[in-house]
């Protein structure tokens, strides 16, 4: 009998078309003997249309069958909105095993859609609500990752009511002081790059600061060095295990949105041009950043090498990276031994057994069992 798995993607942030791109990739992948493949996108307005699998590659309306979960916690099942007949089932309901969530950017990676799945009790992959939470956001998995003693770059974080007024102008003073320039400007949550500017001095920190502004409620400036863009992608749980190094020579200044996905001129390095010494620290260092921020089943761990000293700093762990044809996960466990399509499946497997694991957990207590007269016990004060 086949898996039913519901590839959910779209979403409502900017990273829209990449996830749509990242989901058409899969698709292709995902083996059709193991697998029965329900496409469910989240448009720019939240709501959930099931996409005909004959016409995903090509029709880019996404608007099919509107859908919603089934309000009953443990039943995996989509449910249709309306009366309309779903394509390609006589069943107006889609019962699923797992779903396999492929939106970027907020309402995917920062634990919301986990936290929905969670209440549901629904298998998924990936990391779940604290660990999408804390890798989302960039100040947070400093801060874990730099009291684990974890190598990460200085920074500043700061919020929207810290900068109005004169507190623009504390912030230019502040990162003058503490960090220098040139100094990165980037939204403490958001992916793909987007809203991530480079400042040379106070006008450009300024600019770059608004820019950062218009995608989230916090931001961070990082101090900014000549570096060399590493990546190492770590698949598993309780034994993860982490991927050959590759490295981005990106035809921007830095690899940025336009140079993730819409420049054909950066390269990738894979595996990256290292020692063997440097590849085996980078490896070991992604793993502990995997475990320091309570991530499972996938991420990509993302290092900056400073070219004069040779130190590697993690600058960001992503828990649902790209799967676009051009990105970097699955092309890095390719050159590591393990085929896309085989990728998938470890990545399925991996969130049946935590989901399996985390069902036999406790869910009540004492004082929640009735005693021989069917009353509760009481609370007693200790």
């Amino acid at each position: 009998m086949k898996l039913r798995v519901g590839l959910v993607f779209g979403g409502r942030s900017v990273e829209h078309e990449v996830s749509v791109s990242s989901a058409r990739s899969i698709h292709r992948a995902l083996d059709r003997e193991r697998y029965d493949v329900s496409l469910v996108e989240v448009d720019r307005s939240g709501h959930w249309h099931l996409r005909d699998p004959d016409h995903f590659e090509t029709d880019q309306s996404g608007k099919g069958q509107e859908v919603t979960l089934a309000p009953v916690p443990g039943a995996a099942t989509l449910f249709p909105l309306s009366a309309a007949a779903v394509p390609g089932s006589s069943d107006p309901a889609i019962a699923l095993d797992v779903i396999f969530p492929i939106i970027h950017g907020r309402g995917g990676e920062d634990g919301a859609l986990q936290g929905l799945l969670e209440l549901k009790e629904i298998a998924y992959v990936g990391s779940g609500v604290l660990g999408s939470a804390v890798q989302m956001d960039k100040d947070i998995a400093k801060k874990l990752l730099a009291h684990a003693g974890i190598p990460v770059l200085p920074w500043l974080s700061f919020r929207r009511h810290e900068l109005e007024g004169q507190g623009m102008q504390r912030a230019v003073e502040a990162v003058a002081e503490s960090l220098a320039y040139p100094v990165f400007v980037k939204p403490a949550n958001s992916g793909s790059s987007v809203g991530i500017n480079k400042a040379r001095n106070a006008d450009e920190l300024i600019s770059g600061i608004r820019e950062a502004m218009a995608h989230d409620d916090k931001l961070i400036v990082e101090r900014g060095i000549d570096a060399r863009e590493i990546e190492v992608a770590v698949l598993g749980d309780t034994s993860p295990e982490a991927s050959v190094p590759g490295e981005i020579l990106p035809n921007h200044e830095f690899y940025d949105y336009a140079a993730k996905y819409l420049d054909d001129a950066t390269e990738l390095l894979i595996p990256a041009p290292l020692s063997e010494e440097e590849s085996r620290s980078l490896r070991q260092v992604a793993l502990e950043a995997f475990r320091t921020v309570e991530a499972a089943g996938l991420a990509r761990v993302d290092f900056l090498m400073d070219r004069a000293t040779g130190k590697a700093y993690v600058n960001e762990l992503n828990s649902l990276p790209g799967f676009t044809d051009g990105s970097m996960y699955s092309r890095l466990w390719e050159a590591t031994g393990v085929p896309y399509p085989k990728l998938l499946d470890r990545m399925i497997d991996l969130s049946l057994e935590r989901h399996q694991s985390q069902s036999r957990l406790q869910r009540s207590s004492r004082l929640d069992t009735p005693d021989s007269t069917g009353r509760h016990s009481p609370r007693r004060n200790s």
